[in-house]
């Protein structure tokens, strides 16, 4: 399984947008649709609210790709 991690400027983001940042989907559309589909699961359970608000901390899963999302670690 491929495995990358999306670090967050915010609080959180869309489950939709955040398949496009990562590169899974080409458009926030095509991320919609993905979501649509079931193919999608957060933290392994299956999601279908296209805007989901995803958390540093969270796993999202799909087609061979994980995707941890995580926030920055402050520099010193």
């Amino acid at each position: 399984m491929q495995e990358q991690t999306v670090l967050l400027s915010t609080d959180w983001i869309a489950l939709c947008d955040l398949l496009k940042v990562a590169g899974v989907a080409a458009s926030g559309g095509a991320g919609k649709a993905l979501v649509a589909s079931g193919a999608v699961r957060v933290d392994g359970v299956p999601e279908q609210r296209k805007t989901c608000k995803i958390r540093a901390g969270q796993t999202v899963e799909l087609a061979g790709v994980r995707i941890r999302v995580a926030t920055p670690t402050p520099q010193s």
